[in-house]
Formats: structure tokens, sequence, C-alpha cells
């Protein structure tokens, strides 16, 4: 009796202890989950505090010039989206585009190509021309219209400034300023359908009443004749035109002529109203016109604009000497700010190769106005003053660089003294740490008439300063990159030892015995010295008045290896267990870890470039095939099928991600989807004595609530078919939606949904349920190809299935299943514990989250987003509900990928938090190399999708964790057969 109650005692004790260990276990992973997704959060964050820092510094002195002023006006003439070829080449008759232009050139003037940096739009390249410096990174937080910090301009130091244009465009330089007049025309004018060249017309003419209204208005004229004034027309015709009808279209064309027609206007209007040659004149442009009608990215076509300057200051043309390079090039030694190469010579179809070319960087505009007039430099400007343009005598050419220098310079002394202010451990930028002693030398060198020397040491010194302000730009970049890189190794290390301790047989009781001795003493010691150690780092940030963000940063970081470093006990078992194992095992893992690291690195690559999934799918597919080929009978039909579904799927990612209507192709994808379900059903239902399939049929499983379910959800989706037809076609003819066909859409796709709950709860018979459920509303959203790759990812996903199912009863697997006998020992969670082999699942439902992602388009891209997918259930303008119609019709692949995994892990006996653990894993590997993708230079849809790319695998962790969630309503309750129940059936 005394025996059986010490043995009641004991296993009543084992029931507490279990029951504790297992609400510890829900309790760490809860609070897991919540560390993973703060950590995600903030470390999104961290790009904008690396990447897009604003490089604009406020507190520098003007440089005020010590020469004198070679023009009293300027006039800033800038042709919007003017690309350089189509304004120097000749037409097909052989007449050129632009005479009078080129007749400056050729006659009493330089010219050259204006070399703008992506991202190649309006606001940053006129801030380019006018403010000397090119597009501010923080821009991409606030908006692309406005810039969004305040900066100094040449308009800012003119004495007044006229200025006529674009409402986009005039008003960021303008609006604020007090000795500016200026008009913009109304935005409605920015008609795409018109000839747009009226609007450089209509620039024109206010200039021209403003000057014949200075015949009226004494005040007026004494303004105009002051000196330092700035004259800007805003010409937009060529950008417009551009858009469009492309910039080879006769409009595009012609609009070049318009803009030469107008310089010329305004040369004659000006000399005829001053006749003292003391204006200078500047015909640019701020980006150029791809052949697509588009401009952003650093194309030539984009990055190359013409330039013209004459006048006042200026020098005259001047013919290739027989030293020059024979290209046309002026030797400058510049390197310019766009990628593309810069030696060819000039071509010919320009008619320009017997004149010097001086091409320039497009920043370095604004010190050439500055001189120009005589004014200080912007003092944000980082350009360099092009002396090829600029006719001066040796003492004012050395002044004027001087001057620039010395403006750049201030930029760096500004960013160096904030820096050192704040800084407990300061690094200088070690070249200019003696820059005062440098200025010392220049001048004693102008002093005693060593001008060629001073203007070189001078450059020098300029160029040193412009590599210090980068140098100030990126101080915190190894910092910061370094604590978050650690702090997404400390997670990953983190969840691997969750992972290891939970859901694998090597925390066994020997691991858990050693850790209980000294685990809490040993804890609370690791976790003090964390917390004093982070109190030192926040010490330090805050005596650096470092942003709050950097303070998250790297708390997150102390905090997770102080939790690592808690598990010390643990790792050190674990080394000594792993340490007797054979070399062959070290060699299956690492094996495994060079598997998996290259299908992420596949993976991240397939972000842009789609192509990339085509060959992944021809590639698993003879892979899969010939593996099941040889383990199985190829009567099962089993490797014919998922070969064939696999090379079906592949052809979808070489489609264009531009979706192209297609209703007929709509109509027939839902006979499609039709009969895969009375495949899945069929198969479901007479497969016994096939063993490869009874764990996923219907055998033991719960019947339906509602025996003709399958056919009420073939009827709605046949019916979804027919109103995709019906109300597509009434839309058209009648320009509105029938409210009668918007209700009969809504009433489909709501009910659907809901369909699945009430289906058998075999593993096949409810994940074609879902399948059919959700198809509905995935059609009456679907306007081309896309609705036939619903029915090609739902055949690869089952696919899927019966390759996992093939894989537990072929006989190369069945030694494993001893792992099935031993269930009982893993007490802590359902199912078996992982094993080596399982890290295929979460790899592979990567992939195919992946595919449901970038199968029909670019999720990370707008143009995925065809707003005229809702049209069956709305019309009027209703953003966010047609947002949120197109967010779900993208999300209806990834709830099937999610039901699928599921009832993988669940054939498999498999845990699946401890697989979701594996994804958010994989995922992070993912997540830090597109961490180290993120651009801030190139064009705006470049940069846009570097940042989306990193944001989406970064909110995995949150996303999949709520489509888990979502989709257990359907799987929670799936069935499936035991092993050897299935097995005895198969026998």
């Amino acid at each position: 009796m005394g025996g059986r109650a010490a043995e009641e005692s004991s296993r009543s004790r084992k029931v507490v202890n279990l029951s504790v260990r297992r609400k510890r276990l829900k309790t760490k992973e809860k609070w897991l989950v919540v560390v993973g997704v703060a950590l995600h959060a903030v470390y999104m964050l961290s790009i904008f505090d690396i990447y897009f820092k604003s490089p604009i510094v406020h507190g520098m002195d003007l440089v005020s010039p010590r020469f004198a002023a070679p023009a009293k006006r300027l006039v800033l003439l800038v042709a919007d989206g003017l690309r350089a070829d189509k304004f120097f080449e000749s037409d097909a008759a052989g007449k050129f585009r632009a005479p009078f232009l080129r007749s400056v050139i050729k006659e009493r003037g330089r010219w050259g190509v204006s070399h703008a940096r992506p991202p190649t739009e309006s606001r940053p390249g006129h801030v380019a021309i006018i403010a000397g410096f090119y597009e501010d990174p923080s821009a991409v937080t606030k908006g692309w219209k406005a810039n969004p910090v305040e900066f100094d301009s040449v308009f800012n130091r003119s004495r007044h400034t006229f200025s006529y244009g674009s409402p986009d465009i005039v008003p960021i330089f303008c609006a604020q300023l007090p000795h500016a007049t200026w008009n913009s025309y109304s935005p409605d004018f920015e008609d795409f359908a018109t000839d747009a060249s009226f609007l450089d017309e209509w620039s024109f003419d206010q200039f021209q009443g403003l000057m014949n209204r200075s015949k009226e208005d004494p005040k007026l004229k004494e303004l105009l004749l002051q000196d330092n004034l700035v004259v800007f027309l805003h010409l937009l015709g060529c950008d417009s035109n551009g858009h469009a009808h492309r910039p080879f279209s006769s409009i595009y064309l012609n609009n070049v002529a318009v803009v030469d027609s107008i310089a010329e206007r305004v040369y004659n209007l000006l000399e005829d109203y001053y006749r003292d040659n003391r204006t200078a004149y500047i015909f640019t442009a701020d980006h150029g016109m791809h052949d697509k009608g588009s401009h952003g990215d650093g194309h030539p076509t984009n990055t190359d604009t013409p330039l013209v300057v004459w006048g006042a200051g200026v020098k005259h043309p001047k013919p290739i000497s027989s030293s020059s390079h024979g290209d046309g090039h002026s030797d400058c030694g510049t390197r310019f700010v766009d990628d593309h190469m810069h030696d060819t010579p000039t071509p010919k179809e320009w008619g320009l190769h017997g004149i010097e070319r001086v091409d320039v960087n497009q920043a370095d505009i604004t010190p050439l106005m500055s001189t120009l007039l005589g004014l200080p430099g912007p003092v944000n400007s980082v350009g360099s003053l092009p002396l090829d343009y600029i006719d001066m005598n040796k003492t004012d050419e050395v002044e004027a660089v001087l001057a620039n220098t010395k403006q750049v310079l201030n930029q760096f002394v500004r960013k160096s003294h904030t820096k050192e202010a704040t800084s407990l451990f300061f690094k200088p930028f070690k070249p200019l740490a003696h820059y005062s002693s440098l200025l010392d030398q220049i001048e004693d060198q102008i002093s005693n008439g060593d001008y060629e020397a001073a203007r070189k040491l001078s450059e020098n010194l300029r160029d040193l300063a412009l590599q210090g302000l980068h140098y100030f730009q990126t101080y915190d970049w190894l910092m910061l990159m370094t604590v978050i890189i650690l702090g997404y190794i400390g997670w990953m290390t983190y969840i691997v030892l969750h992972v290891l301790q939970s859901y694998t047989s090597l925390a066994g009781d020997i691991l858990i015995k050693e850790q209980a001795d000294h685990q809490t003493d040993n804890t609370r010691k690791v976790q003090l010295s964390g917390c004093l150690f982070l109190g030192l780092l926040s010490m330090i940030l805050f005596i650096e008045q470092s942003p709050p963000l950097y303070h998250a940063y790297t708390t997150m970081t102390v905090f997770l290896w102080t939790q690592i470093s808690s598990e010390y006990q643990f790792i050190k078992a674990l080394w000594r267990q792993l340490s007797g194992r054979k070399i062959n095992y070290f060699t299956k893992v690492l094996a495994a870890c060079a598997v998996a690291v290259f299908i992420l690195e596949y993976l991240v690559n397939s972000f842009t470039e789609r192509k990339l999934y085509t060959w992944c799918f021809l590639t698993l597919g003879a892979i899969a095939f010939i593996y099941l080929f040889k383990s199985i009978p190829w009567r099962s039909g089993i490797p014919f099928f998922v070969c064939g579904a696999c090379w079906f799927l592949s052809v979808f990612t070489l489609m264009p991600a531009e979706i192209p209507d297609n209703n007929n192709l709509v109509i027939w994808s839902g006979v499609m989807i039709i009969m895969v379900g009375a495949a899945g059903r069929f198969l479901d239902q007479h497969t016994e004595g096939n063993k490869f399939w009874l764990s996923i049929c219907n055998s033991d499983a719960k019947k339906p609530k509602f025996p003709m379910l399958f056919q009420l959800q073939a009827f709605l989706v046949g019916l979804s078919s027919v109103m995709v037809s019906i109300s597509t076609s009434h839309r058209t003819q009648n320009q509105e939606l029938h409210v009668w066909h918007q209700f009969i859409n809504w009433s489909i796709a709501g009910p659907s949904m809901v369909l699945p709950l009430f289906s058998a709860n075999g593993l096949l018979s409810r994940l074609t349920s879902i399948f059919l459920g959700f198809a509905p509303t995935f059609l009456l959203l679907s306007i081309g190809y896309e609705a036939v790759f619903y029915s090609a990812f739902a055949l690869v996903l089952m696919a899927w299935i019966l390759f996992e199912s093939t894989l537990i009863y072929s006989s190369k697997v069945k030694r494993l299943s001893s792992s099935f006998n031993n269930m009982e020992d893993n007490s802590l969670v359902d199912g078996r514990y992982l094993q080596l082999s399982d890290v295929r699942i979460p790899l592979t439902f990567l992939v195919l989250f992946n595919v449901a992602f970038f199968g029909t388009g670019n999720f990370a891209s707008i143009a995925s987003f065809e707003i005229s997918s809702v049209y069956r259930f709305i019309t009027v303008f209703s953003p966010f509900l047609m947002a949120a119609l197109l967010i779900f019709k993208l999300f209806i692949p990834f709830l099937l990928v999610i039901c699928v995994f599921s009832a993988i892990t669940k054939l498999n006996r498999l845990p699946r938090l401890g697989c979701y653990f594996l994804v958010i894993l994989f995922s992070d590997v993912m997540t830090m190399h597109f961490f180290f993708l993120v651009q801030n230079t190139g064009s705006w849809m470049e940069i846009g999708n570097s940042i989306s790319h990193f944001g989406i695998v970064s909110a995995q962790v949150v996303f999949v964790l709520l489509l888990f969630a979502l989709t257990n309503v359907y799987t929670k309750d799936i069935h499936i057969g035991s092993v050897e129940g299935s097995s005895r059936k198969a026998m």
C-alpha cells in the first residue's frame, strides 16, 4: 500500500510539475512574441537615423567675396524635363531645334552638360541648381513636394528676385522670401491632354508684363535698376509634354524650339531695357526625360541636361586646342555625381565638336551664379565653382575659388564643432585637423602673387571639406549599425536557444537538472551585470545628447544579450552534449545551414527579380519528381502531379507585374477553380487503399454539417464568374455599377468565406473547402491572369501536402517514425520533437509566402495596386474601402499558405509555434541583408522600394502571427489520422 501511495504521489508531483512547466512555457512564448514585435518595430525605425538624416546644418557665417561682381543681374532659365541630346541634336531635316542658343554657344558663351544626381525630379533638381545641394534624404519621411528643412539659396542672398512658373517649384524658393516678386499659374493649367508649351509662354508673358509696367511705375523701375537682381523663369512645357507624349514626339521637340525662342526674347528684352552689358544668362534643365516619358532614376537620358551660359562675366567660346583630348571636354578633373561614363566624345549629331565643352555637376551652377553676381554663396551649398565659365583676372579668379572653399569649409567646421561638443570620444577628420594653417598658406600665396598654387591648394582644401562633410554625415553609422546587427544576431540566437530548449530532444532531463542547480543565483548576477552595463551606455548616450531612439536601440540589444548570457548553464551543457557527437552530425548541420542560407539569399534577390521564381519552381519540380519517382510507385501519380504543379506556377513570374485586363480569363478561371475543387473532393472520397493519401483524406473525420456544401460552394464560384461578366459589361457600357450587381457581388463574397467552417474536418476536405470559400471574392477582385494564379498556387500547395504525406509513409523516412512513438516523452508541447530535417517546412513556407507576395506583381510597388480591381464592389471614390479591398485581395494567397502550413504541422505532428519561431529566425536573416540594401540615393522608386522591402520582411514577425491567429479559425479542428492507424488501413 505504501509503495502504491508513493507511486501515486510521485505521479501527482510529475503532473503538477508538468503543468507548471507548461504554464511557464506559454508565458515565456507570449513574452518572446511581445519582445519580437517591439524589437522589429524599433529596429525598423533605425534606417531613418542611419540613412535618412538631413545633411543640412545651420549657424554658419556668410563668406563675403573679395572681388568685384562681374554682373549686376542674372537671368536663370530652367526648362523642366529637357534632355541634353534632344536640345543639342538636329532634326531629321538637319535643322537644329534651338538656333538662338546654338548661336550663343558658337559666338559669345560657354556650354556643356550639367549632370544631375538621382532622384532626377523637379524639386531636387531645382534645389541643386539654386541652393547648391542635392536631395535631402530626410525628405523620404516628410513628403516629396516641399523641402523638409529650411535652406539658403541664391535667391535669399540676392537684393531682389523676380520669379514666374509652376506652382510646384516657384513657391518653394519665393513664398517665404520678403524680397521676391513672384507668381505661378493655377495647377489646373497642367493638363496632359494639351500642348503644355503655353505654360512657358505664360511665364514669359508675366515677366514681359513686369518690364512693361516698370515704364509707368517709378518704384518698380528703381528696383529693376539695382544690382544683385535675379530673374528666374521656370518653363514646365517640356516636362509635361514629355510625360504625356514622350520625348521623341513632335510636341516635345517643338517645345524645345519654344524655350529657345523664349531665351531669345528674354535676352533681347533685357538688352534693350538696360543697354549696359551687365546681365548674365544661364539656361539649363533640372532633369531629362526617359524615352518612356518618365524620370527619376540615374539613366543618362534623365541625368544629362543642357547648360548654356553667356553675358557679363562669362568667357567666350574656346576652340578645341591641339593639347586637348580630342573629345571636346575641358580637362577639369571633375568627378560627376551621376554614375555613367562621361569620357565619351561629344556626339557628331550635336554639331559642336569644334568648341570646347565644359561639363559640371548640377550643384556647381549655384556658386557660378553667386560668383557672377558677387554674392556670398548659399551656406548649404556643396557645389564647386566651374572656373572655365567665368571671365576674371587671376587675382579675382583665386579669390572666387577661395570664397567657394571657405563656404564649404564653414559647413565642415560647424558639423565638426557640433559633434565634438556632444561626444565623449570624439574622432576628428584627420586630413583637416589643421585646416586653419592651410588657409593661412593660401593667403600667403595670394599675397606673394603665386595665384596658380593658391588656386590648386584652395581646390584641394574644398575637396577635403566635402569629404569631411560626408565623414560627419555618416559619423554614427558604425555605432548604430553595430548595435542593430548585434541586436538582430542576439534575437536570432535567443530564438535558437528557445527552440532547442522547448522543441527538441536536446533539452533532456540532464540539461534541465544542470540548469536547475545554479540557475536562480546566476541569472540574478547576469541580469544585474546587464542592468549596470545598460545604465553605463545610457549615461554616455545622455551626455552625448543622443536622440531617444538611440537609447531604445541599445536597450533592446543589451537586454537580448543579457537574456542569452543568463542561459549560459544550458549553453555549456548543450556544448558538452554536442561535442560528443560524431563528425557526420556536424556535417549534416553545416549542410542544412548552407542550404538554408542559399535559399534565403535567393529569396532576397527575388524581391528585385521576380523571374528567379520561375527557375526556382522549374528546379523544385524536377528534383521532387526524381525523388518521388524513386521513393514511391509512379502509378500513384504523385510524382507527375507535384512536378506539373510546380512547372505550371513557374509561368506566372514571367508575366508583367502590371496585370493587363482580361475578363474572359477571369471567367474561365472560375471553371478551373471548380474543376480543381471537384478533383480534391473526388480524391477525398475515392482513395481507399492508397497509403500515400490516407492521412489527408476524410476517412475517420467528422462529416460536414451540410451534405450539399460542396455543391453550394461550386455554385457560388460559378455565380461569381457570371457576375464578373455581367457587372463588368454593364459598367463598361453605362459607366456605372448597377446597384443590384453590387448587392449580389457583396452577397457572394461575404458568406462564401464563412462556409468552410461547416465542412468536414479531414485535411483535404477542409483545405478544399477553404480554397473554394475564398475563390468567389478573389475572382470578383481579379482583372486578368491573377485569377488563374489562384488555382495554380493552390495546386502547388496541394503538391506540398502530398510531398510531406509521402515522406511520412515512404520507406526512407519510416525509420524516423520512432519520434512519433516517443511523443509521450515530449510532455511540454503537443506533437513530436523538431528534427534537423524539419527545417525544410519553414523554408518551404517562406518560399511560398514570398511567391504569394510577388507571384502576380510586386507587393512593394504601387504598380500591383490596380484600382479597377475593386470596381465590381464600388466605383464611388472611397479611399479606405478601396484600399481595404485591394489589401484583402493580396492577403487571400497568404491565408491559403498559412492554412496549408498549419495543416502540414499537424500532419507531421510538429509544434506549430516552434515552426513559427523558425520562420521568424529565417526571415530575420533576410531582414539583416535588406538592412544593408536600404539606399538613400537613386530614384524615389528605388529608395522607396528599398525601404518597403526592409519593412515587409521586418513586419513578418507580426504579419505571420496575425495570419496564424486568423486562419486558426479554419484549421484548429482539422483531423489527421494516426500513423499506425493509417498504416493498418493501407495494409
